[in-house]
């Protein structure tokens, strides 16, 4: 996965997030998580997903 420097931070191309309230989210739609886990593995459709990364944001 390709990494690009955005402030101090590393933003993974091709992840999109739009969690605001987590740990690795950065600017508007940018995830700095090193990896990230999409699960669970029953899922059918997209609609079952999660990002099994998020990590709530400390204020």
């Amino acid at each position: 996965m390709e990494k690009n420097h955005c402030h101090g931070c590393h933003v993974n191309d091709g992840i999109s997030c739009d969690v605001k309230n987590c740990a690795y989210h950065e600017g508007d739609c940018h995830c700095t998580a090193d990896k990230i886990a999409v699960g669970p593995s029953f899922a059918a459709s997209g609609a079952d997903t999660v990002c099994a990364t998020f990590k709530q944001k400390e204020e």
